[in-house]
């Protein structure tokens, strides 16, 4: 699993409030008919956003935006419907989108820290790094404890090189959920580009025993002991993870992912070995010949 970013993580929130049964609308001192054609086109905006968010968690997004679009035109002042359809808008990296609409609902709703986290999580990917330290900071103010928060501030901060600050966030976010285990990896790729090695594989050989699976601890783990001297060990275990998920050969991707320059560049001597050539080619010659493969 890419320990880079996780961004529809703050929309798991909607989940939830969208099963809640659509409100009663109060009497108003308006004339009836009035009053039942708002009351009507705002129950139709409700339904709208929990349709929107069924077909999310099925991974329609189009379907989804066009759905929570209108939600937000017919309950303008449901602060739901524009979160969800920021986090739409994110999924589809529709940023700019993304970003008005959640200060849209910030405005509606501005105590709810999961706005501020999608928040954090959009300005991430435009690359705006010291925009998402600032929201991810305001939305830790109201919910502190988030470890997905905690960890989209530690990966701002690393994007800027700014490594001590990014290492306390990691260290809170594992603090907070101790099985967090993208956290402790990050604070391997930290310690890596420290120069602290073996403190790198320790806390990748942790991420291990939480993730038995995990790709990306077991790959840097190789790099790193090849990098050692300790060859044969490392190439069999490389040679695990790109059997298990090739994408990690791919150095652009890996960079997507946070690996820093000094890892990058022992990546690139490690992947260079005749042995993880092999392991490489053979992976993509099984990826053309199958045609039930899906594409990465």
């Amino acid at each position: 699993m890419p320990t880079k970013r996780k961004p529809w993580f703050h929309l798991l929130f909607i989940f939830g409030i969208w099963s809640a049964a659509v409100p009663a609308f109060g009497q108003a001192l308006v004339p009836h008919a009035l009053q039942l054609n708002t009351a009507q086109l705002e129950q139709q905006g409700l339904s709208l956003a929990q349709e929107a968010t069924q077909l999310a968690q099925f991974q329609q997004y189009e379907l989804a935006l066009t759905r929570a679009l209108l939600a937000t035109q017919l309950s303008p002042k449901n602060y739901q419907a524009w979160f969800l359809l920021g986090g739409l808008y994110v999924q589809n990296n529709q940023l700019d989108k993304a970003i008005a609409a959640l200060k849209q609902a910030q405005s509606l709703k501005p105590d709810e820290a999961a706005i501020l986290f999608a928040m954090g999580s959009a300005y991430f990917q435009q690359e705006k790094y010291d925009s998402a330290i600032a929201v991810l900071k305001d939305g830790l103010k109201l919910k502190p404890n988030s470890p997905e928060a905690l960890f989209d501030l530690g990966n701002a901060h690393y994007k800027l090189n700014q490594f001590p600050q990014a290492l306390d966030n990691y260290q809170k976010a594992v603090k907070a959920d101790a099985k967090f285990w993208p956290a402790i990896n990050n604070i391997g790729l930290v310690k890596y580009e420290q120069g602290n090695v073996d403190a790198a594989i320790g806390q990748w050989q942790k991420a291990l025993t939480i993730e038995k699976d995990g790709v990306e601890p077991k790959l840097a783990i190789a790099v790193a002991l090849y990098a050692k001297g300790d060859r044969e060990k490392a190439l069999t275990l490389g040679e695990s993870a790109i059997k298990s998920d090739d994408r990690y050969a791919d150095l652009d991707f890996l960079k997507q992912n946070l690996w820093g320059t000094r890892l990058i560049s022992d990546t690139q001597k490690f992947l260079a070995t005749p042995r993880m050539q092999a392991t490489i080619a053979q992976g993509s010659s099984e990826s053309q010949s199958s045609p039930q493969r899906t594409p990465r």
